[in-house]
């Protein structure tokens, strides 16, 4: 489980700094990453907690990112 969390955390910054250093978000770098992190922690404990996600850690870590990615940046854009 602390492995899985760890690859987590890894996919997810290099899922941040790849999204900033191709120009998909202009959020600056460690906002990236943070974002990235952040979301998937939350699906990492949703897919504790209830489940729900794919059946491999590594595909929740990239679609969770992305998904926070694409979410966050808009929710507080006017």
């Amino acid at each position: 489980m602390f492995l899985t969390l760890m690859g987590t955390v890894v996919i997810a910054g290099i899922i941040g700094y790849g999204a900033e250093k191709t120009g998909f978000t202009q959020n600056g770098i460690l906002q990236s990453i943070i974002i990235c992190i952040g979301g998937a922690f939350l699906f990492y404990f949703v897919r504790i907690m209830f489940g729900i996600g794919f059946h491999s850690p590594g595909m929740n870590a990239i679609v969770s990112s992305v998904g926070a990615l694409i979410i966050v940046p808009f929710h507080w854009r006017r």
